[in-house]
């Protein structure tokens, strides 16, 4: 017998407009994610604002078995209220450090794996990889 898939859904967020400017990229490469939110947090915005957007988010990802939610740093306000939120939350993976390279992955990776543990691992490897630093013998490589 088949087990159902789960259904993973994806929460960005950041300072500013970090998550829309992610969001817009996101959607040039590889079209308008399902089951995605993104969650600006803006300079006038409180510490009840983000809160509520953060809350928002998840009742709009509602039909979604679990949820990650990525956010631009460990630490900062955004990262800070997922984890607070999380703990009335099951099934919800908070991830800081998002780049460009790790959400269009994880965007399509999500589908393929077991659960939302597994998928935070994948995001983290793959956000690692997004990194690097240009010298000539890379782009030897890069430019054959």
């Amino acid at each position: 017998m088949k087990t159902k898939e789960k259904k993973i859904g994806l929460i960005v967020t950041g300072h500013g407009i970090f998550a829309t400017g992610l969001t817009n990229s996101l959607r040039q490469i590889v079209g308008m994610p399902e089951d995605y939110v993104s969650i600006d947090y803006r300079e006038n915005d409180s510490l009840e604002d983000i809160s509520k957007k953060m809350i928002d988010a998840l009742n709009v990802l509602k039909t979604c078995d679990e949820i990650l939610v990525l956010c631009d740093l460990i630490g900062g306000v955004p990262f800070k209220t997922a984890v607070k939120i999380s703990d009335s939350y099951q099934n919800l993976e908070v991830i800081g450090g998002v780049n460009l390279g790790m959400l269009i992955e994880i965007n399509l990776t999500r589908t393929f794996v077991k659960n939302v543990e597994e998928l935070a691992e994948v995001a983290i490897e793959i956000g690692k990889e997004q990194i690097a630093r240009f010298h000539l013998s890379m782009e030897k490589k890069l430019y054959k």
